[in-house]
């Protein structure tokens, strides 16, 4: 009894210092506080004075002047009072809300303060500084909610709090895997991504006791944490079941979580945070949420069946049919079926990769993506390989770009070390065949921190390395207006990586400056093989071709690039003088 009242007490400075407002929540009269209650209520009344009580951790306001009520007033008053909340229905009992022991001694001593304000047009509000009035509705869970939304909305303005689905209020700000700037509150429920990996939804009636992250004393952390106490989990998982079916799978999540925080033996909570989490395109969490439920309750036919689903989605074929064999009655035939066809596809890569025949695997990893492994690294890290070493470096950031993404921690929990660092060295090659020199960089180094004695890592660590230098370096040149040594420069990082479309456009712009169009011309058309949709280098070979006159193969590239960025006015105007040039040297050949 004692850590609970001293739980309240907390809770109440933290939601007075936020909504700046008393607590909520009354001190419960210990037996030995009866004594001095009683003393001081006599004083008070001798006195004529009304005696603020101040909750731990609350710094209020002393009022300007002390106000005088008479005795007979506030009886009178508390007796009208009374006779008007005769028609409001009846609060909730204690019974119904366990942790409001105080709700009945809360309400008497609010409503006395309550009359001495209404008869007494000068008082002053120690919290604001003005008069204020406390709705008769403010008893019970409901009211007490009212009024707190209402304070926080007067101080931070009508939009800070919103109404949400299931008759619950959030914060505006935070909502699910948004990415958002501001003051965030985050519930430490499951596997929390650092960095623009999801955020807890913050409701009211949602948060269980978590881990709470404060920038300022304007957070709800201690709100959340009072109301879903008072929640039965049972009741969070139907309504996270009910966000589920309208689409707020961040919501559902929230509630799946607050669920499992309260009773985390229970299987079907974490079955159905799985669900959510699925929906969110978390895969990997999904299956150690799946994992769990199995765990807990080793014959839950539909943790099963959802594990299975999710391993083949991750080209895991063959425990995804373990467990479709052990889903009972959620098993359905055509899963095994579309099992095995993707292992079927599967094997046909590593014989692709085996024997180097590239086209082959570009071919197998699309058949084995389409039959159902789409949340695969692995499938997408090989197809991306194959085009680059096929020199389609477009086509291969294309298809990373289509692998789910999944946060470092997470991905080497599941996939480990080692395997996780194989994927990161494709993704390294692919950033630097585009052209994004630092992301390169920075996944090989990482790579490097998991596997450092992988010869490959090692091998890209060095490329990357190199070409990133030599970049850099032939900028700094080619602003100095130093051309030959920037082309010089351009020309060393290519050796490392000879088809590196940056560094062949960059070099072409140099032997533009120094007039050697052809030779210009040429690098840009070995940036334009390998990424056809290299704007820059499009341009730039345009420009070139302009200036020898050949208007044919200018206007070949402008209408390119009329279709590809149609209201470009430079792209427009271009286009248009080499059409009529072209016209005028037709007719003059004429």
């Amino acid at each position: 009894m004692g850590e609970n009242a001293a739980e309240r007490r907390s809770g109440c400075g933290l939601l007075s210092v936020m909504f700046g407002r008393r607590g909520l929540w009354s001190k419960k009269p210990t037996p030995t506080d009866n004594g001095s209650q009683k003393s001081t209520s006599t004083a008070a009344t001798a006195n004529s004075n009304i005696q603020f009580t101040k909750s731990p951790g609350t710094d209020l306001k002393k009022p300007h002047h002390d106000v005088k009520v008479s005795i007979e007033a506030i009886q009178n008053n508390k007796i009208q009072n009374q006779n008007q909340r005769s028609v409001v229905p009846s609060k909730p009992s204690s019974n119904q809300y366990p942790n409001n022991h105080q709700l009945g001694t809360y309400e008497n001593q609010h409503q006395q303060k309550r009359s001495s304000y209404n008869n007494n047009s000068s008082s002053v509000d120690p919290y604001h500084g003005g008069q204020r009035k406390v709705p008769r509705e403010a008893i019970g869970l409901s009211g007490e909610l009212e009024s707190m939304i209402t304070d926080h909305q007067k101080s931070r303005g009508a939009n800070g709090l919103v109404r949400a689905s299931s008759s619950n209020v959030m914060l505006y700000g935070n909502l699910g895997n948004l990415n958002q700037s501001g003051p965030a509150m985050t519930l430490g429920y499951g596997n929390v991504n650092s960095g623009g990996g999801y955020g807890a939804t913050t409701r009211t009636n949602v948060a269980a006791p978590a881990t709470v992250t404060t920038k300022s004393q304007d957070q709800t952390g201690s709100l959340c944490r009072v109301i879903s106490t008072r929640m039965d989990p049972e009741t969070l998982k139907i309504m996270g079941n009910e966000d589920y079916k309208n689409g707020n799978f961040a919501e559902a999540l929230a509630l799946y979580d607050a669920a499992i925080a309260i009773d985390p033996n229970k299987a079907a909570y974490r079955s159905n945070k799985s669900a959510a989490l699925t929906a969110l395109g978390r895969i990997l969490d999904a299956v150690f949420e799946c994992r769990e439920a199995i765990r807990i309750e080793p014959h839950y036919h539909r943790a099963h069946h959802r594990l299975g689903n999710l391993y083949l989605r991750l080209g895991e074929v063959e425990k995804s049919m373990y467990h479709f064999k052990h889903s009972g009655p959620e098993a359905d035939p055509e899963d095994i079926v579309k099992a095995k066809a993707v292992q079927t596809h599967l094997t046909k890569c590593t014989e692709a990769k085996r024997l180097r025949d590239w086209n082959g695997l570009i071919t197998e990893t699309t058949n084995t993506i389409s039959s159902g492994a789409d949340a695969a690294p692995q499938v997408y890290a090989l197809q991306a390989e194959a085009l680059l070493k096929t020199h389609r470096h477009q086509e291969a950031d294309d298809a990373l770009s289509k692998c789910p993404v999944f946060d470092v921690e997470t991905s080497t929990r599941y996939y480990g070390p080692v395997g996780y660092a194989g994927f990161l060295v494709v993704r390294a090659q692919v950033h630097l065949a585009s052209g994004r020199f630092d992301e390169a960089v920075e996944a090989i180094q990482r790579a490097g921190q998991l596997d450092g004695n992988n010869r490959e890592v090692n091998m890209v660590s060095r490329r990357a390395q190199a070409v990133t230098e030599a970049r850099f370096r032939g900028n700094e040149l080619f602003k100095a207006g130093r051309f030959e040594e920037a082309c010089a420069a351009y020309g060393e990082g290519l050796d490392h990586d000879p088809r590196n479309s940056v560094l062949l456009c960059n070099r072409a712009a140099c032997r533009s400056k120094l007039g050697q169009f052809e030779k210009s011309v040429e690098d840009c058309t070995a940036a334009i093989s390998v990424r056809p949709g290299y704007r820059k280098a499009r341009l730039r070979r345009a420009d070139c071709n302009t200036k020898m006159r050949k208007w044919e193969l200018v206007v070949a590239d402008y209408e390119i690039l009329k279709k590809e960025t149609p209201e470009d006015e430079e792209v427009t105007r271009g286009l248009s003088e080499a059409q009529q040039q072209l016209m005028k040297r037709r007719g003059q050949d004429s």
